[in-house]
């Protein structure tokens, strides 16, 4: 763990945020939809990776600079295999107690979630384990985890030999999966030897597409220097590209043109389409060069940094209260009054908050040089 002095408040107020965003379009609430992508064609599972990736860069990077290559690598491990026990736990009471709520409750919402278990059960089980079938919502942490376990080549070839090489061929494997790589993969193996889980239920996000966006915040968090400025001439247009795409979402909806595959296309969440891409870099630009004004006026945003700062423990609980919600009150095709679902969104934010002041409690027991800075919230 970093010492105390090298965290910087901004980046865990911004993760904190990211949670935040994904609560709000994970909970079944009428107001999932709304307030789902509110900043234009770009979702919070962009903006959770991106700094993931951008954190683990500047916190491996140092550990390889000054413990060596061997100590960053055991680092990443370490924090893939933290990752992925929790994604067990998840998966244990995905498959056990919220699967029974649902079938006893006849809540669809949870039963679709978990269909292909309760079809297959040993099959996905060890699929699962294998991190190989990933049910919906459960399939954001499986991706984590291998961008971790193989980040320390990534990261090693990049501080030795430069990032050039590194970002040209990811681009090319994001390219690739534009034309659906992945799955001509599948179907390929699967031609020899037949797969017993079909594609569908290997996880909505395709794998070859995030890890461009991975490996973009992992070159620029290693990065030994300020990050850079970004000049007039480049954040102007980012700023129309930006606020058109803000209005286009809120008037149209997020599916940017309705019944126009390409469109479709080129603003695709889980292939991360072109346009999306854009969208999301017009973003970046507009925080890089936004953000020293805005750290310098604008008050320490203290309760999305106690997320932010915690934010392995808030992300599984969040999945966890989406989940109960969804086995008791079903999803969003249920109709509701608005003043319930509010309720339930207080609630999960409550919870929430709570893990995370647990967390810091648990923090503050431990010797000074054994725990992270958290921000003082009561």
């Amino acid at each position: 763990m970093p010492p105390s002095s090298s965290r910087r408040w901004e980046l865990d107020a911004l993760r904190g945020l990211m949670l935040v965003l994904m609560t709000l379009t994970h909970m079944p609430t009428q107001f999932s939809s709304p307030l789902g992508q509110p900043f234009g064609y770009v979702s919070a599972a962009e903006g959770f990776v991106f700094l993931s990736a951008f954190i683990a860069g500047q916190v491996y990077s140092r550990k390889a600079l000054r413990q060596g290559v061997p100590a960053m690598r055991q680092a990443f491990w370490q924090r893939a295999r933290k990752l992925y026990f929790c994604q067990l736990g998840l998966l244990l009471l995905a498959f056990t107690l919220f699967a029974w709520l649902g079938v006893r409750n006849h809540q669809g919402g949870m039963t679709g979630l978990v269909e292909f278990y309760l079809l297959k059960p040993v099959t996905a089980v060890v699929g699962s384990v294998l991190l190989v079938y990933t049910p919906p919502l459960l399939d954001i942490l499986p991706i984590y985890i291998v961008f971790m376990a193989v980040s320390p080549w990534v990261l090693a070839r990049g501080l030795r030999r430069g990032w050039g090489p590194v970002l040209a061929l990811s681009g090319l494997i994001w390219l690739a999966e534009q034309w659906g790589a992945a799955h001509w993969l599948y179907q390929a193996v699967n031609r020899w030897v037949p797969m017993p889980i079909p594609y569908r239920d290997m996880g909505a996000f395709h794998v070859l597409a995030w890890q461009f966006l991975w490996v973009l915040g992992l070159a620029l968090g290693a990065r030994q220097a300020p990050l850079p400025r970004i000049p007039a001439w480049v954040w102007v247009p980012a700023a129309v590209f930006a606020m058109v795409s803000l209005v286009w979402r809120h008037r149209v909806g997020q599916d940017p043109m309705p019944g126009v595959p390409l469109m479709t296309w080129l603003f695709d969440k889980w292939a991360l389409g072109p346009l999306r891409m854009v969208n999301f870099a017009c973003l970046l630009a507009l925080l890089l060069a936004a953000g020293p004004w805005l750290k310098a006026r604008l008050p320490r945003p203290l309760p999305l940094e106690l997320l932010g700062q915690h934010s392995l423990s808030v992300f599984c609980l969040h999945l966890i209260i989406a989940m109960l919600t969804l086995a008791y009150f079903g999803s969003t095709e249920v109709l509701r009054p608005w003043t319930t679902d509010l309720v339930i969104l207080l609630g999960a934010f409550a919870g929430l908050f709570a893990t995370a002041l647990v967390s810091q409690a648990r923090d503050e027991r431990r010797l000074p040089w054994q725990r992270p800075s958290a921000p003082k919230v009561r």
